[in-house]
Parts: structure tokens; sequence; C-alpha cells
């Protein structure tokens, strides 16, 4: 059965609205949960969450980019033998990783917590433990079928993954709270979702494998196993070690905060968790942007890769320039509009817990911020990995990482700052990654992006956009409930911006003639 493929732009749209869907699941997954556990539940949640995504990371962050990339140069070139046995070799490595990591999950639960100064996570991160071998054989067979230009059986697993994850997450965990379980056996219950929804999306996602084999045989020869595995290893280690060294940051990062909490302030443990358990209500929402960058990454890789190995390096200039831009099209209204209207929109989404949504409000005053410098780094470490340069984003993750550990050491130390340092730390660090990986990329791209008329009319127009909600805010607040003013001032900015992008031509005319039915819509918005 032949597969469809999608272009840059097609691939891009085709995950970017998969992860629209994923992330309206993962709000109604979230939000409710942060009503129901609280701050305490929360913590505990996200220190077994946090061990989960490095152990995930060491699984899956280069090697699927890595066999995504090959694969795309194996199908560009015709060589059906070489895509075949790269994805073979590449499976049985992923299901190896999949085995010792849940393994490391399921034995140490206990020594981890401990190690990060929350004991009653133990049992949330054992319940973890199956997503990580999922998620790899998952991770293996998107990126298979992302390396083909088919961007859809990605798309669809993930929504599947999500509408699981909801319903048996929340489900257990309200039973749970109902009963009046411990938050650490309820923040277990919850994260229950997450391994249920891995599981099925796997089962989907292998069916669909079997019945879209294709009998199609080609007359390459393939290259051995041994210098498969050796390429594999030599693209996705680098990429590996970069999103490792940031996620083992985070979670010495997150130690730091509670052992800080605990032993230079003076705090219990319970006191600590309570404490960093505001900081994650701010952290759910950080990473919303960041989510929609990462189906751009998944597309822009085989894209530039394959324009590059066929000597179109022109078009691979394009396509890196139309995702930095799309990049900023999205970071900067959502994360400068979480930032501007940080206190009414948790108050508006935890009503539940008034006094936790007020206290998480300074966090993502500041996180708002930084989630626009994580968008910029998602996007420009993407485009040094298209371009062979996996390395330069491994190093500016590390000191990035360094900025951060210091500057939280610098500042939860204090008695003044306590907390608040943290969401600090955090906007340094990305701050940092994102210009180093910036100034990288003018050396790397041989041909010049022009990006600077854009970005100065993108600013102009999240200046407009921002003014519009905080002032919109405070006039109707006056007339009417704070949910209701919410609502209204960022429906309104949305369309002030969304306005001033399209009357200044942020998005040019032959950038839409990219996406499907461009010619139509490039008519519409740019009629002469």
């Amino acid at each position: 059965m032949p597969q469809r493929k999608q272009n840059f732009m097609e691939g891009a749209a085709v995950l970017t609205l998969a992860v629209a869907v994923t992330k309206v699941l993962g709000a109604v997954y979230k939000i409710p949960l942060g009503n129901l556990l609280d701050k305490d539940g929360m913590a505990h949640f996200y220190v077994a969450y946090n061990i989960y995504s490095l152990l995930l990371i060491v699984s899956t962050a280069g090697l699927p980019l890595a066999l995504s990339r090959l694969v795309s140069q194996a199908e560009a070139r015709g060589r059906v033998n070489q895509r075949k046995r790269i994805f073979r070799v590449t499976l049985g490595l992923f299901c190896l990783l999949g085995v010792v990591c849940s393994a490391v999950m399921l034995l140490f639960a206990k020594p981890l917590s401990r190690a990060l100064r929350d004991s009653q996570a133990a049992l949330a991160i054992r319940v973890l433990a199956p997503a990580v071998f999922c998620v790899c054989i998952l991770s293996a067979i998107r990126g298979y079928t992302q390396g083909r230009g088919n961007m859809l059986p990605t798309a669809v697993s993930q929504i599947i993954e999500s509408a699981c994850k909801l319903t048996v997450g929340l489900t257990v965990a309200w039973l749970l709270v109902r009963q009046g379980a411990e938050p650490g056996r309820c923040a277990a219950g919850a994260i229950s979702g997450v391994t249920v929804g891995a599981a099925t999306g796997l089962a989907v996602l292998t069916v669909w494998l079997l019945r879209s084999r294709s009998g199609q045989r080609g007359t390459d020869v393939p290259q051995s196993r041994r210098e498969i595995l050796r390429r594999v290893l030599q693209i996705g280690v680098p990429v590996t070690l970069g999103s490792v060294g940031m996620s083992l940051i985070t979670l010495l990062d997150q130690a730091l905060v509670l052992g800080t909490l605990q032993s230079s302030l003076g705090l219990s443990e319970a006191n600590a968790a309570a404490l960093y358990g505001e900081y994650t209500f701010g952290m759910t929402l950080f990473a919303l942007p960041a989510s929609f960058m990462y189906p751009l990454t998944i597309s822009l890789v085989p894209s530039i890769s394959a324009a590059t190995a066929a000597g179109r390096g022109e078009t691979a200039a394009q396509n890196a320039a139309s995702a930095l831009k799309l990049a900023m099209v999205v970071a900067l209204p959502v994360g400068v509009g979480m930032s501007v209207l940080a206190g009414p929109i948790l108050h508006l989404l935890y009503p539940a817990v008034p006094q936790t949504a007020e206290a998480a409000a300074y966090h993502l005053r500041i996180l708002g911020i930084a989630s626009v410098f994580v968008c910029l780094m998602i996007a420009t470490a993407g485009i040094l990995q298209a371009y062979g340069k996996e390395r330069i984003p491994v190093i500016t993750l590390l000191v990035g990482g360094g900025v951060k550990i210091a500057a939280n050491y610098l500042l939860v130390t204090d008695p003044t700052i306590s907390i608040h340092g943290a969401p600090i730390g955090t906007l340094l660090c990305y701050a940092v990654i994102a210009e180093l990986n910036l100034l990288a990329i003018v050396r790397v791209v041989p041909h010049r992006l022009g990006l600077g008329g854009a970005a100065g009319k993108l600013l102009l127009s999240t200046a407009a956009m921002a003014a519009a909600a905080r002032g919109g805010y405070g006039l109707l607040s006056r007339h009417m409930g704070s949910g209701c003013a919410t609502l209204l001032s960022i429906l309104a900015a949305g369309a002030v911006y969304v306005l001033l992008v399209l009357c200044l031509e942020v998005l040019r005319r032959e950038e839409i003639l990219q996406l499907p039915k461009g010619e139509k819509l490039a008519k519409f918005l740019f009629k002469s």
C-alpha cells in the first residue's frame, strides 16, 4: 500500500493540528487534575513525571530523529532495501533501551524518589515504568513514517494516546480523591493514564504498520547492520546527550530547589513540596507553546535533510527560514499573553484552589516570557540537527543548564526570594541557549535567511496584542466577572494580533502558496 507523502508545510500542518488536539485534551487532563490534587499532589506527580521524562529522552530523543533522517535520505535516493534495514536495526535498539529504562524505574523507584527529596512519589514512578517501553517502540514507528514523509500516523496515534490518558488518569484520580487516599497515591492514580495511553497508542500504530506493509522490493544493496547502527548512533547520540543534559539539569534543579527549601530555609518535606507544587502550576502552562514547536521540528528535519541530500541548498534554507518565522508567530503571542494575564488565566483555570492560583501567578509572569525562548531553542536546534550539526545544540544546552543551576542556587537560597528564584533561573537558561543557537545558525546555514523585517513586524504586533490584552482586561473586569473578562480580553487581543500579522504581511505570499490549497488562501489574504 503506497504511503501518502506530505511536503514540509503540509507535514508541519498535520502535526501541528494533532498537537492542538492533544493539547486541548492535555488541558482537560491537567487543569481538572490540578483542582483535584492541589499543590501537594501535583508536586508528587511532577517529581515522578520528570524522572520518566529523563529516561524517555535517553530512549527516544535523538534516535527517532536519526531514524527519520536516514530513512528520508534513503527514500529520496530510491533505496528500498536500505530503508527497510534501517528500520529493523533501529527497532531492535529501541526495544533494548525500552526494557532497560523501564526496569530502572520499576526496580529503583524508592531510591530515585528519596534522591529527589520526595519519598511519596515512589508509587507514581513505578506506575509510569511500563510507559517508557511502550513509547520507545512508538517512537521507532513514528520516526520511520516521518522519514517517509507521512506525518498522519504520528498525528493519529498522539490523539488516541492523549484521549486514553485523559479518560483513565482523571477517572482514577477522582475515585482515589473521593476515597480520601493520600496525595502520593492520588498522584500515582492520575499518572496511570499516561501508561495506559502509551500502550493504546502503541497498539493502534502497530496495527497500522502491519496493514500498510507493501510488497515493494528494491534492487539496492543495503549497508551492513553494523554500519547502519554506527550511523544511527553517530547522529542520535549527540542529540540524546543534549536532550538528556537538559532533562538531567531539570531533575538536578528540582532536587536543588526542594533540598534548598528543606536544608537552607528549614522547611519540612511536605512544606517544601507544597511550594514546589505552586511552581508546577506555572510550569504546566509554560510547556504549552513549546509543544507546538516539536511537530514543526519533526517535519523540518527530514525536509532539510532530503533537500541537502539532493543538492537543493536554497530550498533547505527557505524551509529553515519558514520554520523560524512560524515558531515566532506562535510563540510570541502565547508566551507574552500568558505573562501579561498570568493571574486572571490561573484563577480562571483553577477556581477550586484560588490560593495556589494566586501564588503561581508570579511564576507564570516570568515563565511566559521564558516560553518564547524555549520555542526559539527548539526550532533552532532542529535546524542545526537537520544540517548535520548535532553537537552544537548539545553544547548550548549544557551551557544554558549551567546558567540555570547557578542562578537557582544563588536565588533560591536567599530567604527573601526562595521559590521565586526558580522561574528566573529558567528564563536565563533558555534565553542563553536560544541566543547561542541563533549565532550558530548564522555561521552554519550557507544561505541568508533574511528574517530581520519579519522579526520587527512580529514584535510590533505582539506589543499591540499585549497592550490590548492588559487594557481590555482592566476595562472589562470593572463591569463583569473576572472569568468572562479574561476570555473576552484574550479573544480581543488575539484578533488584534492576527489582523496586524496579516496587514503587515509577516507571512508572505510565496510562503502561503506552500500550504495545501495555498493559492486560494493567498488570493484571499493578499488581494491586489
